[in-house]
């Protein structure tokens, strides 16, 4: 119930403030697993990605740190966070990824991992993931600054196919990274110029 009810309130704000214009919300699959996959810009990346998607609920990984906040710690859970170590693996955060996904629920992950210009290397986490449960991988494009007024768009991609790499071991996963994250960044590229 709370995550219905701020999911709305975000679409409202991003739709109002931000102008939010939603392309390709139809490439995105019912009843299967999904991870979209998006750059990353803003702290208001994960409602900002999942706040358009009426009916499915949108699964984050966020800092563990973060449920050791007053009041944040209470929310996060209940509008579908989880918590992951930063700095290393962390088994549990990848079991319940995968049994998220087992369930044909979505998770949204930014792998960049950090807040960048969608520049750096792409980690592996997400890769790993779409490998281990054939879930579709989407590209999202987040475009725009987050300006008040000023028009941003949320671009949902066609699938992105990296089956290709699924007997590659280690080498395999850095090149799926490799093919999302062009594909996300050519998606800003071509809708920052339009």
């Amino acid at each position: 119930m709370l995550y219905s009810t701020l999911r709305a309130i975000f679409h409202f704000i991003f739709r109002t403030v931000f102008r939010l214009k939603v392309i390709g919300k139809e490439n995105i699959p019912e009843g299967v697993p999904v991870i979209l996959c998006a750059n990353h810009t803003s702290n208001f990346d994960p409602p900002f990605l999942g706040s358009p998607l009426v009916g499915r609920r949108v699964h984050y990984m966020a800092k563990a740190e973060l449920f050791d906040v007053p009041v944040l710690g209470w929310v996060l859970p209940r509008i579908s966070a989880f918590p992951v170590k930063r700095g290393g693996v962390s088994k549990e955060s990848i079991r319940l990824s995968l049994q998220l996904l087992k369930e044909n629920n979505i998770i949204g992950i930014f792998p960049e991992g950090t807040r960048s210009n969608a520049g750096g290397m792409g980690k592996k986490g997400a890769a790993m993931l779409a490998l281990k449960s054939g879930a579709t991988v989407i590209p999202a494009a987040i475009v725009g600054g987050y300006k008040p007024f000023k028009r941003m768009k949320l671009v949902y991609g066609k699938p992105v196919d990296i089956s290709e790499f699924a007997d590659a071991g280690g080498e395999g996963l850095e090149m799926a990274t490799d093919k999302i994250m062009t594909v996300i960044r050519a998606m800003v590229k071509e809708h920052e110029s339009n």
